[in-house]
């Protein structure tokens, strides 16, 4: 079976890790799809979401998906020659904040941890067996503060894991300081 390249690219905010992945998607392939899961909930996230799109060439096909993106992976896989996923980062908070209400016990906290990271897995492993080349973007939040309630440390936890499992499964990966890329892996 023929499958394209998982390639990860990570690092702090702001440094460069769209911009970068968006120049390795126009390189490695003319059809690309977008896939966007940031939605624009407030003001500052459309201007945001706006920047994004402005900088994208107009003939890539942007699917903007909050939280099914291996079942986009799946069905754009064999149509395009490479998929940009960006964010991870985003993707985990829309996981972790469509259950927020079911946070009241540790168990319950348990079982979602499990059920974000098993989504995780599967959007890995549509990756993993698409046609296409697929980067997926992602913030490396675990350099900085700890942050000062369970929410957010728990947030902080699954993204941590999110790009270990990330990062383990990819063919290469990159991590952006100010703009410059480092590859780490591949």
């Amino acid at each position: 079976m023929v499958r394209g390249k998982l390639i990860f690219v990570t690092g702090g905010a702001r440094s460069g890790k769209s911009s970068y992945a968006e120049r390795m998607a126009a390189e490695l392939g003319e059809k690309v799809v977008y896939l966007a899961t940031a939605q624009a909930r407030d003001e500052e996230m459309k201007r945001r979401i706006a920047t994004h799109k402005a900088r994208r060439p107009a003939h890539w096909v942007t699917i903007e998906e909050p939280l099914a993106v291996a079942e986009v992976i799946r069905q754009q896989g064999p149509r395009t020659e490479v998929i940009l996923l960006d964010c991870l980062t985003v993707l985990v908070s829309n996981l972790l904040l469509q259950e927020e209400n079911k946070y009241q016990t540790e168990e319950t906290a348990e079982e979602n941890e499990v059920r974000i990271l098993n989504t995780i897995d599967d959007m890995i492993t549509a990756a993993r067996e698409s046609p296409c080349h697929v980067i997926v973007v992602s913030n490396e939040v675990g350099m900085g503060v700890v942050p000062p309630y369970p929410m957010g440390r728990l947030y902080r936890d699954l993204i941590g894991k999110a790009n270990q499992m990330v990062a383990e499964a990819a063919d290469e990966v990159f991590f952006l300081v100010s703009g410059i890329p480092l590859k780490i892996k591949g």
